[in-house]
């Protein structure tokens, strides 16, 4: 999932950053309440870790303002402060859930993954197409009953996949989805790491369930709308 952290201080931005990182998530830093909105609504971002003191304006405004903007990726929310007029504000102009300074990056993690589940269609814990499994909690998958050696984009590629069965994927928007903003998209990295998961999850199995799409991109079978 690709994230992005609105936090000005640089410590911990850089401490979110790595943390989610090693989470396997492409992560993006803006410093400012302005940029941050500017990224938030140029990008399609699976969550944003917000924090409410802000240059600029604060995190609630920008919560504001990307709700009415009609724009509903999760948020969570940051703050040092652990006071009820300030959870109750946050979630009052539309953010999912609300972490207070220190916690732990396990804990923010866990929250990530249970606030991207938060959507009008279903979104499972596990996700699975046929016989393929997905754990994003634990960081593991399957085909049938053989576990899987991913590396971390490949897992997040898979993930995305899963999330979008039967879905043709444009190489734009795997790498909106699964790459940070630091990528310059010059190269066929798309390419070839589709390559990379098609010879973990189909070619060992005799399977050929990633899907080129001629002049368009590629999707994963969906085997329930055969």
């Amino acid at each position: 999932m690709r994230v992005l952290v609105v936090e000005d201080d640089l410590r911990m931005a850089s401490l979110l950053k790595r943390g989610l990182e090693e989470e396997g998530h492409a992560v993006d830093v803006a410093g400012d309440g302005p940029n941050g909105l500017w990224m938030a609504t140029e990008f399609p971002y699976g969550a944003i870790v917000l924090d409410i003191m802000l240059p600029g304006f604060d995190g609630f405004e920008l919560c504001r303002r990307l709700r009415e903007a009609g724009i509903w990726m999760p948020v969570l929310m940051l703050t040092a402060r652990d006071e009820v007029g300030d959870r109750v504000r946050g979630l009052d102009v539309g953010a999912d859930d609300y972490l207070v300074k220190p916690f732990s990056l396990l804990e923010l993690a866990a929250r990530l993954r249970a606030i991207s589940r938060r959507e009008d269609r279903p979104r499972p814990v596990v996700f699975s197409v046929g016989d393929l499994r997905l754990d994003p909690s634990s960081k593991r998958a399957w085909r049938d009953d053989t576990e899987l050696q991913l590396s971390s984009k490949e897992f997040s590629l898979l993930e995305l996949f899963l999330r979008h069965p039967g879905t043709v994927l444009t190489r734009t928007q795997i790498i909106d989805a699964v790459w940070d903003f630091a990528y310059d998209g010059t190269s066929n990295v798309v390419d070839q790491y589709v390559k990379y998961l098609r010879d973990k999850i189909d070619a060992p199995f005799g399977r050929h369930d990633i899907e080129t799409v001629r002049g368009m991109g590629y999707r994963l079978r969906n085997e329930v709308d055969e």
